[in-house]
């Protein structure tokens, strides 16, 4: 289930943040939690082996935007628009009840009043879809140098391993929501046109992922799941966000 919500911002015309503001859209976002729900998924979340997941992601801020890359600061002039998506109906029901209890909530430095919520149920009734990311979608592998250092290999949706690591991400998902085995139907993922890259700071650390459209194959399930809790890798933390087109 999707929540779009709309913010004015409260005390001037504008929404102003730094460039990379993803954790602090993570952070107000377990702010409005229940207490209970926000500890879980922090502490805890939904684990498959040593894989833990917390199984909602958010996309990008929409809005009429400058930025000063001097400063570090994006600066929204007017309303701007925040979709957060989860495969939780707990979840779902508790970002939304407080939205809709609260006159205004902080993000940043900034206090925003709610002007609308809306509410968008993606139901996938297919095995192909098509998507468009609402934030760029991460898939990676850590590898070693020939000196035995590691690093981080990011893929591209043009390689294998990109279709390959969202498959197995969604199966994982699917046994630790569920505790049952995933379907077998795997899962392909191909980019429709030109995917572009983006280069995310987070807390300091550099994450990649890449935007676009994508076609999508597999068992409607899993698709599902991918539609409402993001595709490949660190979805809580702003990324693989998509709706269906």
């Amino acid at each position: 289930m999707k929540e779009i919500i709309t913010f004015n911002p409260i005390d001037s015309d504008n929404t102003v943040l730094p460039i990379q503001y993803n954790h602090m859209v993570q952070g107000m976002i377990y702010k409005l939690l229940d207490e209970e729900l926000a500890n879980f998924l922090h502490e805890e979340g939904f684990q498959n082996e040593k894989r833990i997941f917390k199984m909602f992601t958010f996309s990008r801020i929409k809005g009429s935007y400058t930025q000063d890359r001097d400063s570090g600061l994006i600066i929204f002039d007017g309303p701007i628009k925040l979709t957060i998506s989860s495969h939780y109906d707990e979840f779902s029901n508790s970002i939304g009840n407080s939205f809709l209890r609260r006159q205004k909530v902080q993000l940043g430095n900034n206090y925003l009043e709610v002007k609308q919520l809306a509410v968008e149920k993606e139901n996938v009734n297919s095995e192909e879809i098509k998507v468009r990311t609402l934030s760029p979608i991460s898939t990676y592998s850590t590898l070693y140098r020939k000196d035995g250092k590691k690093f981080t290999y990011y893929f591209n949706p043009k390689e294998e391993e990109f279709s390959e690591i969202i498959e197995n991400n969604l199966k994982n998902k699917y046994k630790a929501f569920y505790s049952e085995e995933p379907p077998e139907v795997g899962v392909e993922i191909k980019p429709l046109g030109a995917t572009r890259l983006s280069v995310v700071s987070y807390k300091g650390f550099i994450i990649k992922g890449y935007t676009g459209k994508f076609a999508m194959k597999g068992a409607p399930d899993l698709l599902q799941l991918g539609v409402d809790t993001g595709l490949g890798s660190k979805n809580s933390q702003g990324f693989g966000c998509v709706k269906l087109i």
